[in-house]
């Protein structure tokens, strides 16, 4: 799990690579969840709180970026 800070200080394209990456590691686990092959499942939680947490930094980067032009 990556903490907020972390992600602050990748770039808006990195930030959009790693959601397409977090998004596709939580579709891995749902499935694995599906099929009781998940050891861990706060790892679903985990992996679900990251995938906030960037669309979050996204939307505020988004709504800063409106604000000044």
């Amino acid at each position: 799990m990556t903490r907020a800070s972390e992600l602050r200080a990748l770039s808006t394209e990195e930030l959009r690579a790693r959601l397409e990456r977090t998004r596709r590691e939580h579709l891995e686990l749902r499935f694995k969840f599906a099929t009781g092959q998940l050891g861990k499942p706060d790892s679903l939680r985990k992996v679900r709180r990251e995938v906030a947490r960037i669309l979050t930094l996204l939307r505020e980067r988004e709504l800063a970026g409106e604000g000044e032009g």
